[in-house]
């Protein structure tokens, strides 16, 4: 039959890419781990430092999802290949929707696991701590950043993250001046680094009594929540730190005492900010976490110049400037400067389905990462 011609010739042209993936896995290595791990674990006392052995479970759990998920496509490529040898021999026509349902899941598994190979960066596996900034356009940026805030929560959601927010200020009448907030779970900053950078939303402005086309812009600053006791020295006397009213909305400790904590460092003039925390204490150390990590990257760069790999390119929040644009009027469409992913349906995009742009720019850096995209 046509059909399981196609499907063989389908399933064939995968083979080669199936063992690739499982050789980038590097599984002897991954399988020796995983013995080792699950020796410790099971070892007397080895409980007895509960940070450590949880550390150690989260990284056992993680390679026995990869090995058993690969082992799982090669049962399911060899199922399928017995499947149409089955097609064959029984010339059976109503076996084929069976068998394509089977070819399309393991095809789509396999593109997903190649994409995850390709987070290996030092710091992919690591939460994400994420910052959007309002820039030009007024009360129009404040709204646009309120609209990116409910996208990234959105999107954490389908991929079953959480979100804790860090830091949140108000707009002056309307939306988000600025926000900082931490995605958890495994891989976050590895997916949510694509998003660095200056967004751009075009629309019909519900703040204009003309009702006009209006251009905002809105900065996204992320980078890893980075836990380990980093070789960073910081002097005192290059900190300046102020406390005030925690803003916005939730927490019972919400603006009745001043435990929000804002550090600036001088002589970079890199600023962070936490309220999310009880307390004043547990804000500066949560602060002091992030400004280590921030001044370790920056470390990082200057040393190896890593800027594009870690960070990103620091941009002024206008025009020209955009990773991404967003346009809602006269015709919907949101398109990556960067990659050219495009997508039509811009309001899918702001209901977090970001797996487009975030896929295209990991492969856009596999190739070296050279900019495709035009103005829109």
């Amino acid at each position: 039959m046509i059909e399981l011609d196609q499907m063989k010739a389908t399933l064939g042209a995968y083979k080669q890419p199936l063992k690739e993936v499982g050789d980038s896995l590097e599984l002897e290595a991954k399988t020796r781990k995983i013995e080792e791990l699950s020796g410790l674990l099971e070892s007397p006392g080895f409980w007895d430092n509960v940070e450590r052995a949880q550390k150690s479970s989260r990284e056992l759990n993680e390679l026995k999802q990869t090995v058993e998920g690969y082992q799982k496509l090669q049962r399911q490529y060899e199922d399928i290949e017995a499947l149409i040898e089955m097609g064959y021999e029984e010339n059976d026509p109503e076996m084929i929707p069976e068998i394509q349902a089977e070819l399309d899941e393991f095809t789509t598994t396999l593109d997903d696991l190649r994409l995850e190979t390709l987070l290996s960066g030092p710091y992919d596996k690591e939460n994400a701590i994420v910052t959007l900034h309002a820039g030009a356009g007024g009360t129009e940026s404040c709204d646009w950043a309120s609209m990116l805030y409910r996208m990234y929560q959105k999107y954490a959601q389908k991929k079953g993250y959480t979100v804790e927010t860090l830091d949140y200020q108000d707009g002056d009448e309307a939306g988000i001046k600025a926000v900082t907030f931490q995605v958890n779970g495994t891989n976050a900053y590895g997916h949510l680094k694509s998003e660095h950078g200056v967004h751009r939303l075009v629309r019909l402005s519900p703040f204009n009594a003309n009702n006009k086309r209006q251009t905002s812009f809105v900065s996204c600053d992320v980078m890893p929540d980075i836990e380990d006791d980093l070789d960073v020295e910081i002097n005192e006397k290059d900190l300046r730190i102020d406390t005030y009213h925690s803003s916005g909305a939730g927490g019972q400790h919400i603006n009745k005492t001043s435990s929000a904590i804002r550090i600036t460092h001088l002589p970079t003039g890199i600023v962070v900010q936490c309220q999310n925390e009880r307390s004043q204490f547990q804000n500066k150390d949560k602060a002091m976490q992030m400004l280590k990590a921030k001044l370790y990257l920056l470390k990082q760069q200057e040393a190896e110049d890593k800027t594009s790999g870690i960070r990103g390119e620091v941009r002024g929040i206008d025009f020209g400037s955009q990773i991404r644009s967003y346009v809602l009027q006269p015709y919907t469409m949101v398109k990556d400067t960067r990659t050219a992913v495009e997508v039509g349906n811009a309001q899918s995009v702001l209901d977090g389905n970001l797996d487009p742009f975030i896929n295209g720019y990991l492969k856009w850096l596999a190739t070296g990462g050279t900019a495709k995209g035009e103005e829109m």
